[in-house]
């Protein structure tokens, strides 16, 4: 496409402070500071994690430019995400990037989030060769959960998605339960490894078609618990372990199933897996058996490029501008909390 643009990537979408520099499809640095204020709460914060973004985006912006030694004159956009996400936290970084872009005199680029998670596939280096499209992508976080066909970088159809708590939701809420801290996926995948998955057998709702559901895994592991903790309330000290693991086996039974079922419905061979919750040993290892056994083969970023990540925005920023130009953000678009990954985005 010419010369390869550099490119400034901001995300705030939650709880992470991410900045990245793009030089074409190459990640030059991808800084990010997580928030530990939000431990004590037993979740995120909207509001102390906007301040926290408030405090943390430009020492993060100006490690990023150092990792990747370069001046803010050989930037040639400035890419931000504009949605889904917290409302706050999403404003911090739009303000941040559109009057940086402002001053240098070069577009602003608003990113779909979600979008972004998928696109990170294409980065540079991360796979021998990207996928080709169309292919299936299972995006898993603690705020989506959603098996797509990617047509293209623009055009992304939802095959099925959860109909009420994302698969990270899932995992924390079920980790609070028995007594484990926030954030407590990893957590339950780290006790899992000395768990038996069968030891407990939780609820898996089955909804229409390519469709998910894991609220009544709570309710399930609620009532299996009581009556347990009532005869023996040393019970989660001595199970937790077990617990743990078949927890995890019914979170990752329904993602593997549902992305069986995907790959059949469409014929399509290629599973990209991204989001925070691809760093699940459980599931990455369970899902590219399932895959293979399909004939097809399984895709998963380095995790710095699955959770929320700065170098996700870029690469969005990226293709966008190798196919359509760079377009600048109007100021009057505002960030927008939900945005459908399969609507239209307007760029400009």
């Amino acid at each position: 496409m010419g010369t390869r643009l550099r490119i400034l990537a901001l995300e705030t979408s939650c709880d992470d402070t991410g900045a990245a520099v793009m030089d074409g499809r190459t990640v030059l640095s991808n800084a990010v500071s997580g928030q530990s204020v939000h431990g004590r709460f037993g979740g995120v914060v909207p509001e102390l994690a906007s301040r926290a973004h408030v405090q943390l985006i430009i020492p993060v912006v100006e490690s990023a430019l150092e990792q990747a030694k370069i001046s803010l004159s050989d930037l040639d956009a400035v890419a931000y995400t504009r949605g889904p996400g917290l409302l706050g936290s999403l404003l911090v970084g739009a303000s941040f990037g559109q009057s940086m872009a402002r001053a240098l005199g070069i577009p602003a680029v608003g990113i779909h989030h979600l979008k972004a998670h998928v696109l990170a596939h294409h980065i540079e280096g991360v796979h021998p060769e990207p996928p080709d499209f169309p292919y299936l992508a299972l995006t898993v976080s603690g705020g989506h959960t959603l098996l797509l066909k990617v047509h293209s970088a623009e055009r992304f159809e939802i095959l099925g998605q959860t109909m009420d708590d994302a698969a990270g939701e899932a995992f924390d809420k079920a980790a609070k339960i028995i007594g484990l801290p926030y954030p407590g996926g990893p957590l339950i995948d780290a006790l899992s490894e000395g768990g038996d998955p069968l030891a407990f057998a939780f609820a898996k709702p089955r909804p229409e078609g390519l469709n998910m559901s894991f609220s009544g895994l709570k309710t399930s592991i609620l009532y299996t618990l009581r009556p347990l903790i009532a005869e023996d309330p040393s019970f989660l000290e001595t199970r937790r372990a077990d617990l743990a693991a078949s927890i995890q086996h019914s979170i990752v039974g329904v993602l593997v199933d549902r992305s069986v079922a995907a790959l059949r419905q469409t014929g399509l061979r290629t599973l990209a897996l991204s989001g925070g919750v691809a760093a699940n040993r459980a599931l990455h290892a369970v899902l590219k058996k399932a895959v293979e056994r399909e004939g097809g083969q399984l895709l998963v970023p380095p995790m710095a490029y699955c959770t929320d990540n700065a170098a996700m925005i870029g690469i969005a920023a990226v293709v966008q501008a190798e196919r359509d130009g760079l377009k600048k953000t109007s100021v009057a678009l505002p960030v927008r909390a939900r945005i459908p990954i399969d609507e239209e985005f307007q760029h400009q």
